[in-house]
């Protein structure tokens, strides 16, 4: 695969993710009562909603960011996929499988984005190092 096709499918799913975590992460700040009922039902406490909340607005700028701070996107990729784990099992437990479908979604499209994160930037540092 080509690296310009590899930095599309990237920013594709960067771009979507932080969608969808930006979404996420603005309605648990602003607690907003579709996300703050469904994840109070889970069992999760409120200062917890907040935490995500933040964690999920400053992880999108991270990952938004080009070329610059790589490791700590490392850190970013594993938050959301520790995010999407549990909340796939939470609602597994307490809600049913049909209610998983968005955390696997999720769960598909962040693996498709990190492996080509990793395809492009191994690349890079791999060059950088010679």
């Amino acid at each position: 695969m080509e690296t310009k096709t590899e930095k599309i499918i990237f920013w594709s799913g960067a771009i979507f993710m932080s969608l969808w975590f930006g979404a996420s992460g603005f309605f648990e700040l602003t607690k907003n009562p579709v996300v703050w009922d469904i994840t109070q039902q889970l069992g999760y406490p409120s200062h917890f909603i907040y935490i995500l909340g933040v964690f999920k607005l400053s992880g999108i700028i991270v990952l938004l960011l080009p070329n610059r701070l790589l490791r700590l996107k490392e850190w970013v990729f594993a938050g959301m996929f520790f995010d999407i784990i549990f909340a796939f099992f939470s609602k597994i437990a307490v809600l049913g499988f049909p209610a998983t479908i968005d955390a696997i979604v999720a769960f598909t499209v962040l693996s498709v984005t990190y492996f080509m994160f990793r395809r492009i930037y191994d690349q890079k540092v791999v060059l950088e190092r010679i």
